[in-house]
Order: C-alpha cells, then sequence, then structure tokens
C-alpha cells in the first residue's frame, strides 16, 4: 500500500529522522531527504538512498525558519515527484536556561524551527493530501509536549503547541483519509545525548556508563533509552491501514516518563 508513496522527513541526515527514512525506504516510500549539510553531501546521501533501495529521492537544505524556504522546498518536491503523501515533522533545535534569563533570539529560533514550521510544511502538504483523500502527518513531538522540565521553557512550549496543533489538524480532517499523531519520545540513544552525560561525568567523577544511568533515571523509570529504529517502526504503523483510526493522538515512547 505505501510503495511509491512520497515522504518529507524534515531533519532526516541524522539521528531519529535518518532512522526513520531508512524504515520508511526499505518499504519502497520515495524520500524527501532534508538537513543541515552541504548540497553536495546532501545529493550524496539522497542517492545512496535511491541506489541502495531502488526509490526516487530529493535533497532540500531548507532553512526551515524562513517560511519562504520552506514554501519553495514544498513546491520543487511538487513538481519533480507529484505531491507529498507522508509528512514527518521532525527537525529541532534545543537550548536551555531559565526563564529569566532566556535568549529572546533563542526563544524565537526554537519556536520557529519546532513549532512554526511544521504548521508551515502541514499547510502547504494538505492539499495534495485532500484531493487524494490519503495523507499521513506525523510530527515527533516529545514528553517535553505532554509534560514540563525547568530550563526548557521554549522546548516545552513548542512541543507543547505542536501536540495542539496535531489534534486541530486530526479534527479538520478526520474524513478525508488523513491522519494526524504526533509521537514523544522520552531519551532517545543519539548523539545529542552524550554531552549531557559527559557533564554528568564530571561533575560526580563517575564513569560514563553511570552517569547515562542516571540522567535516564531521573525522569524515567525504564533505565533503557529507546532506538532510533523504535520511532521509525511507530511512524511506519502510523502509515500503514491498521492505524488508520488512530488520529489526533499524542504517543509516547518514554519508558513510563509520563506514566508517573
Amino acid at each position: 500500500m505505501l510503495k511509491n508513496k512520497n515522504a518529507l522527513i524534515t531533519g532526516s541526515t541524522s539521528g531519529i529522522g535518518l532512522a526513520a527514512a531508512h524504515v520508511l525506504a526499505k518499504q519502497g516510500i520515495n524520500l524527501v531527504l532534508h538537513g543541515l549539510m552541504s548540497e553536495s553531501e546532501g545529493e550524496t546521501l539522497a542517492k545512496q538512498f535511491a541506489d541502495d533501495y531502488g526509490i526516487n529521492t530529493l535533497f532540500d537544505g531548507a532553512n526551515l525558519s524562513d517560511p519562504e524556504e520552506i514554501t519553495t522546498m514544498i513546491e520543487r518536491v511538487s513538481n519533480q515527484m507529484g505531491g507529498i503523501d507522508i509528512l514527518v515533522n521532525n527537525a529541532g533545535i534545543q537550548h536551555t536556561e531559565s526563564v529569566d534569563k532566556f535568549p529572546v533570539d533563542k526563544w524565537n529560533a526554537i519556536i520557529a524551527i519546532n513549532l512554526s514550521s511544521a504548521f508551515h510544511t502541514i499547510q502547504q502538504t494538505l492539499p495534495h493530501m485532500q484531493q487524494n483523500n490519503w495523507g499521513r502527518i506525523i510530527n515527533i513531538a516529545s514528553v517535553h509536549g505532554l509534560v514540563g522540565s525547568v530550563n526548557k521553557s521554549a522546548y516545552v512550549a513548542a512541543k507543547h503547541g505542536i501536540v495542539g496543533l496535531t489534534k486541530v489538524v486530526a479534527l479538520e480532517n478526520a474524513n478525508n483519509g488523513i491522519t494526524a499523531n504526533s509521537i514523544c519520545p522520552g531519551w532517545v540513544e543519539t548523539p545529542l545525548i552524550n554531552k549531557q552525560i559527559e557533564d554528568i561525568a564530571q561533575a560526580k567523577n563517575i564513569d560514563m556508563a553511570q552517569a547515562k544511568h542516571e540522567l535516564i533515571t531521573a525522569k524515567q523509570p525504564k533505565a533503557q533509552m529507546a532506538q532510533t529504529n523504535h520511532i521509525g517502526e511507530l511512524i511506519l504503523f502510523l502509515c500503514s491501514d491498521a492505524a488508520s483510526s488512530i488520529t489526533g493522538s499524542a504517543l509516547p515512547i518514554d519508558g513510563a516518563w509520563t506514566a508517573q
């Protein structure tokens, strides 16, 4: 059912987005890869996917904080691939600081990339989905779309916003063959976590394994992080016909973080 569908995954050159790209590509889904790398690096990555999986691919390095660049990207995809059937809004950035000291430029950037960009991509891909009476919109939120943490005001606000936006899109398109869901991961095994682990290890003079355990279990009862491909497999399931009645949901993969 999914073979030859077209998927755009923002932030798909590393981490969760890249893992999801591999999971979808195995099903014969054509890919628009997006992320922070040079045009030549992106084209090389896209060609690798095309060669490995026998699919059509594009790379686009649009700056998601600029709505005009998002428009240009969507128009390019429509012209070259015929429109987007599966939209995965995954790109995100982070900055931590208390509210009273939080830099305004960092707030604006996080809201723009983590929240507003999803609004723009959804708005511009919906007409194609509505015309075909089929579409899947999957927003990678976070456990912080459901709960808060100190020093993460912009990130928490953006992720709560993503969960709310997803619900509205689901309600408005419930009878259009389009589903919209958000995935809310807790700790996920990515290189971005290493700096936090190193900081704990140095501060407490403990080894990396113990520091990693302390980082995870400070919030999450399950002492293991999710793997990036676990998120990819949930994305794939949400694209399937079996998930056609799952819409407007915020689905945690959080080791019981939000069960407390």
